[in-house]
């Protein structure tokens, strides 16, 4: 008996011993690093890869190659996968890629790397992992170098082009933007105006056929544009003159966009100066009927000391902004300080724009003091717009020396490029300037103070008087270095972002106009010199309380 309880525990055990292990699940492989040409990738995005960047994947065990060529992929912009070549190292535990070709300078890839991929050891990678590599920008000229001088003129005369060939058929006027149609700009339009004496300036236009382009603009002005107490709307039909509302309730006047306009009106007033040429007398003659029709202290709203931006045929006062400095309307108060038939008082400048000396700032920024303004100056247009007429050159009034206020203002910007305190791609001592302008979300208003990694072209060329050395710099990068991705027929395009690798298509009016004319005004100080040798400027500025060797 005894025997045969032994046996039946042997078979029970033998049978037992004969039942498999249970299988274990596989253990978790993980990544412990990445790598781009041996530079840790900490962040969704790696900026200035190389044309053949080695992408090395450190992985916790060494890995099994079966599967890892669908799994490890390098991806375009498209989506589309491209050849790669793979290699392994540090005993199979880093994995190697890197494409078999060269990628696309300033462009977007992405690396990735999908769950499933195996170590020897049977462990999976359970996550997937994606980053984007930025391809640096390819440092060879793509144009062939020219003097400074030269390029300047280059510049200025491919700028113009989008005033004088894409200037409306019909008014003549600045279209809006390069996919505007009909649509024209005024204050836009102001500056095209200007644009056209730079170009008789410099013989890029004859100057019969500068003012013939200008007698089509005063006459369609004149004839077919609506006008409301003598003021433009923002924007017009270039065909037909009717008003094209900017938002619902602005569709009038506006005084701000108005004034850009006049302010080119009476500079083409002051060049085309022929006391024998009926032509251009009688074109003068216009350009006086235009200017003192328009009704700048009706916009006091009922007499307040101050300027209304705003007034329409539908909604009346509805908008009800005040126009308010320090930002780019200086301008508005000095042409209404200086109508013959419709003047403002002091007290209007002091209180509506000055705010009763509330624009003034005389904090410090990257250690320059800024007289005026919002904190770091707001967008670089500020010190554009007013002062593509007014000469800032030894100006002052009770409120700023505006040499200083402009020059500071400009530096703050550059500096605050340099300095670059969000670590944009791109930002540098030749890639700088924040202004209003085109961005890959639409439009805004770019400053320090509202900035998403968009630079503005315009920006740092139309501080050229201002910061000559540092707007230059930029100039030479914009022109030699991004040339093939934003030099065009009309110029300079308006935006781009290099974090984002993002470069506008778009042309506008407001940002072209002040390329040309600022250059100009640091050149030869010709729309300056135009503008400030107005008599009724002359009077009205002094009237403000402004001094300058101009105002003499």
């Amino acid at each position: 008996m005894k025997h045969i309880l032994f046996f039946v525990m042997m078979l029970l055990a033998l049978s037992f011993c004969k039942k498999e292990a249970p299988v274990n699940p596989p253990g978790t492989l993980q990544s412990l690093k990445i790598t781009v040409n041996d530079s840790l990738v900490n962040s969704t995005v790696y900026y200035n890869a190389t044309n053949k960047p080695a992408i090395k994947i450190f992985f916790s065990e060494p890995i099994d190659t079966a599967g890892i060529y669908t799994r490890v992929l390098i991806k375009n912009a498209n989506g589309t996968a491209l050849p790669v070549n793979y290699g392994l190292a540090n005993m199979d535990s880093v994995l190697v890629v890197q494409p078999s070709g060269n990628l696309q300078s300033i462009s977007v890839y992405t690396v990735a790397i999908s769950n499933g991929i195996k170590s020897i050891h049977n462990s999976l990678l359970q996550q997937n992992i994606s980053f984007n590599i930025v391809t640096a920008i390819d440092s060879s000229d793509k144009f062939a170098r020219i003097s400074d001088s030269v390029l300047l003129d280059l510049v200025q005369k491919q700028t113009l082009k989008y005033f004088w060939d894409f200037g409306h058929p019909v008014s003549g006027l600045a279209r809006e933007r390069n996919t505007s149609g009909d649509v024209v700009t005024t204050g836009g339009s102001g500056f095209g105006i200007m644009s056209l004496l730079v170009g008789v300036h410099h013989n890029f236009i004859s100057r019969t056929d500068g003012l013939g382009r200008m007698t089509k603009i005063v006459s369609f002005l004149t004839n077919k544009a609506h006008r409301y107490h003598g003021a433009f709307p923002h924007w017009l039909n270039g065909a037909t003159g009717e008003t094209v509302p900017f938002s619902p309730k602005d569709d009038g006047a506006d005084l701000v966009e108005t004034s850009y306009l006049m302010e080119g009106l009476l500079c083409a007033r002051q060049f085309f100066n022929s006391t024998v040429d009926n032509n251009e007398i009688q074109l003068r003659d216009s350009i006086n009927n235009l200017w003192n029709g328009v009704e700048w202290s009706w916009f006091r709203q009922n007499n307040q000391n101050a300027l209304y931006w705003h007034w329409s045929p539908d909604f009346d006062w509805a908008m009800n902004m005040q126009i308010n400095g320090w930002n780019e309307a200086l301008i508005t108060y000095v042409l209404a300080a200086s109508s013959n038939n419709y003047n403002i008082p002091l007290a209007v400048y002091q209180n509506g724009w000055a705010l009763n000396g509330n624009i003034k700032n005389n904090k410090q920024y990257f250690g320059i003091t800024l007289p005026l303004g919002p904190d770091y100056g707001g967008p670089l247009f500020f010190s554009h717009y007013s002062f593509l007429g007014i000469n800032p050159n030894n100006l002052m009034d009770v409120y700023a020396n505006y040499w200083t206020q402009n020059t500071a203002h400009s530096k703050i910007n550059y500096s605050y490029c340099v300095n670059n305190p969000k670590r944009f791609n791109g930002y540098s001592s030749q890639c700088w300037g924040l202004t209003a302008s085109d961005d890959n979300n639409g439009y805004d208003a770019h400053s320090p103070t509202n900035d998403d990694g968009v630079i503005s072209p315009t920006a740092a060329l139309s501080s050229m008087a201002y910061t000559p050395t540092e707007s230059m710099n930029a100039l030479r990068f914009f022109y030699y270095k991004l040339g093939d991705k934003i030099w065009g027929d009309y110029g300079f395009k308006d935006a781009f972002n290099l974090s984002n690798v993002w470069f506008a298509d778009s042309y506008l009016a407001i940002d072209q106009g002040p390329i040309i004319v600022m250059i100009e005004n640091y050149r030869s100080g010709l729309l300056w010199n135009l503008f400030m040798s107005c008599p009724e400027v002359k009077k009205g500025m002094k009237d403000l309380g402004f001094q300058s060797p101009d105002l003499q």
